[in-house]
């Protein structure tokens, strides 16, 4: 198996922003003050002081993060996500391949306790909350499918829980992919990848910024 980088690496940069390509395994951010795993905000801490993420990505999941550097850069961002007006793509392997070659999966996602589905509890208090996936595939294999994936929406696990729904989980997903779907040794990680961000800055400059596959996803792809 390919060692995992666990430091993140640098895409771009300015008096505003970072953007980095955060590896598969590293957290965001710790769970609570006596979680001492290596994460994003610790490597901020030490190396951009005062900096902090203006999106997530799960631990399992590598690519490109934005951070701002300053309160006021932030909340323009922020903002920016919740009106949907940053584009982001990911690259997601999945099991099968998809009956249609482009999709839209809209499907609210029901949150009960630290778990979210696409079905509400049978007891107890949910939260509803919107939820858009779009897909296209790029690529078919034998067992698998590498699909471009377009979230219109940015929920907590939203493309891993849309993928599973329409059959075809994101391969060695360890919470949403059926116990039957093994996770092949070779790859070893969630082959979830965030590829892209399109954006507007704050000084008004339309860029997009992408962070390379990880050699980890490269490697596997090509022995299939």
């Amino acid at each position: 198996m390919t060692r995992i980088i666990m430091t993140p690496q640098i895409v771009y940069e300015d008096s505003d922003i970072l953007v980095i390509n955060k590896p598969s395994g590293l957290l965001t951010h710790p769970r609570n003050e006596n979680d001492k795993r290596p994460s994003v905000a610790g490597w901020l801490m030490e190396h951009y002081p005062g900096a902090t993420w203006a999106h997530r990505l799960d631990k399992d999941t590598s690519g490109i993060l934005l951070i701002a550097k300053n309160p006021e850069v932030l909340e323009y961002y922020k903002k920016l996500f919740h009106d949907r007006k940053i584009q982001k793509t990911y690259l997601a392997l999945v099991h099968g391949h998809p009956k249609n070659e482009y999709g839209t999966i809209a499907a609210p996602l029901f949150k009960f306790g630290t778990r979210q589905s696409i079905r509400p509890a049978r007891k107890g208090n949910t939260l509803e909350r919107a939820a858009v996936t779009e897909y296209s595939v790029l690529k078919k294999y034998k067992e698998y499918a590498l699909l471009e994936v377009r979230p219109k929406t940015g929920r907590t696990h939203q493309i891993r829980i849309h993928l599973r729904s329409i059959g075809h989980p994101v391969v060695c997903d360890p919470i949403y992919a059926e116990k039957s779907r093994s996770c092949p040794p070779t790859l070893g990680r969630l082959f979830l990848h965030a590829q892209k961000l399109s954006f507007v800055t704050k000084n008004g400059q339309a860029i997009t910024l992408e962070a390379d596959m990880p050699p980890e996803l490269e490697k596997f792809l090509k022995t299939l």
